[in-house]
């Protein structure tokens, strides 16, 4: 759901909820995207707010128009969108950050190394 008291704009919010359905295999490449009005009375928020998500999406290579259908989610969507929060993690300093958090709580490299892991085993 969109958060409005969030510092993020709307519309990015709107295309980071489409990235982690195509992230965790809700939104299928090459399936239709729900339609800017749909998405637009789901999440309660302007059509052209919708629209500007979109283009951004189209953009990045996530989703693509076919005329008179609407969107689709790209074939190559899911390495896309995880290349996008590559370049989100790394260039954004979120994991900057992250680093220097650990440090301050006395986690090693080792150990966040043996945590991830088992992580990535859960999950």
């Amino acid at each position: 759901m969109i958060n409005y008291n969030d510092q993020k704009a709307i519309y990015l919010q709107i295309a980071d909820r489409v990235c982690a359905q195509v992230a965790d295999g809700s939104l299928q490449p090459q399936q239709r995207v729900p339609s800017v009005r749909e998405m637009a009375a789901e999440m309660e928020v302007n059509a052209n707010t919708v629209m500007r998500s979109f283009e951004l999406l189209q953009q990045q290579g996530v989703i693509y128009p076919k005329r008179g259908l609407g969107y689709f989610v790209a074939a190559d969507a899911p390495e896309r969108v995880a290349e996008l929060h590559r370049q989100q993690l790394l260039d954004g300093g979120e994991l900057r950050d992250l680093f220097a958090k650990l440090r301050t709580a006395g986690i090693t490299p080792d150990h966040l190394a043996q945590l991830y892991r088992a992580y990535c085993q859960q999950n």
